[in-house]
């Protein structure tokens, strides 16, 4: 891929000159000091991939990657130093359009190559999903589970700050359970749901294995491992399917919400770069449940609700300020269907 280096730090720039040359199938096109310049690079020469650090004169990370997404749209993974002091900054930053976040790689000491690894395979996920092949999800049998509702959402980049203006909008009362998936790195899920739980009336938590759905909660992906409903009323997390280009996925959670998810049900797939979550939200419509995907104007990343359009996937394309008052309508007291499309 050809890569761009936005940092300040002189140290930081060749550490991440020494990781990218240790790797040929990637190319360091520019470097950037700020964010201003790192914009304005963008725009004459827009690269694969950014490495984007968050901390910087003239233009922080944050704005930088709001612009660049506004003007010269291409992945951006944040790369600084102290991810977990810097971690409302990291969300800011994926609430507008980052992929995902790394701690800068410490080299010139004997586990320089040890150090470089995390770096390297989150620029090779990012690879796969420019240029992914999607595995298409396999038919399943749904089963009998509770009566209770059901939101399945999806997002990737974008996402914190799509997830955060839907649930703020969501009443204390909502008669629902809430599950999300959202491609974050299961080192800043637990500042996730914290920071998401700021922004909402309803309880926050991240997944853990043999949780069930409860009306009115809301659950986070915690691991880098894909989080499916294992039994009837179970969540849980699987290594499997290996080869997705994300972990955890949104395809392979929304294929087992169809397959023991029976009650009232509406799949949501937000902004994103790539496809995750387009085949799961089609075959989750083709089961007779109701199905959202955002639209391309509010969408930081107009990629993975594009793929659900493209395939007819959502019954319908909605503003993100129209998504949490359809959910709160879709699960009224009566909690019926009537009037929604399939």
């Amino acid at each position: 891929m050809r890569i761009a280096i936005v940092n300040d730090m002189p140290l930081a720039v060749e550490a991440l000159r020494r990781v990218l040359a240790s790797a040929p199938e990637h190319r360091l096109i520019w470097t950037a000091h700020d964010g201003a310049e790192a914009v304005e690079l963008c725009r004459r020469d827009t690269p694969d991939l950014v490495l984007m650090d968050l901390i910087m004169p003239r233009m922080d990370g944050v704005d930088a990657t709001r612009r660049i997404m506004a003007q010269s749209p291409c992945a951006i993974l944040v790369v600084t130093a102290d991810l977990k002091t810097n971690a409302a900054r990291v969300f800011a930053a994926m609430s507008e359009g980052a992929i995902d976040a790394v701690d800068t790689p410490l080299l010139g000491s004997e586990n320089s190559r040890s150090a470089a690894r995390p770096l390297l395979a989150k620029i090779d996920e990012i690879g796969r999903l420019v240029n992914e092949g999607r595995n298409r999800p396999s038919a399943a049998d749904r089963t009998t589970v509770t009566t209770g509702g059901l939101v399945a959402i999806g997002a990737s980049a974008g996402g914190p700050g799509a997830l955060a203006a839907i649930l703020q909008e969501l009443p204390a009362s909502f008669s629902a359970g809430v599950v999300i998936v959202q491609h974050v790195d299961a080192r800043f899920a637990p500042g996730l749901a914290d920071w998401l739980a700021q922004h909402s009336r309803l309880p926050v938590k991240l997944a853990s294995e043999g949780d069930r759905v409860h009306p009115g909660q809301v659950l986070i992906a915690g691991a880098d491992h894909h989080l499916v409903f294992k039994s009837k009323d179970r969540l849980g997390y699987t290594l499997n399917p290996a080869d997705q280009v994300y972990r955890p996925s949104v395809d392979v959670f929304f294929n087992s919400v169809g397959r023991f998810w029976s009650g009232p049900l509406v799949g949501v797939l937000l902004t994103g770069m790539g496809s995750d979550g387009a085949q799961g939200l089609k075959a989750l419509r083709g089961l007779g449940h109701h199905t959202i995907a955002q639209n391309q104007a509010t969408s930081a990343v107009y990629g993975m609700p594009k793929a659900a359009a493209a395939l007819s996937a959502a019954a319908e394309i909605l503003p993100l300020g129209g998504i949490a008052a359809t959910l709160s309508s879709y699960f009224g007291s009566a909690r019926s269907r009537k009037g929604f499309a399939k």
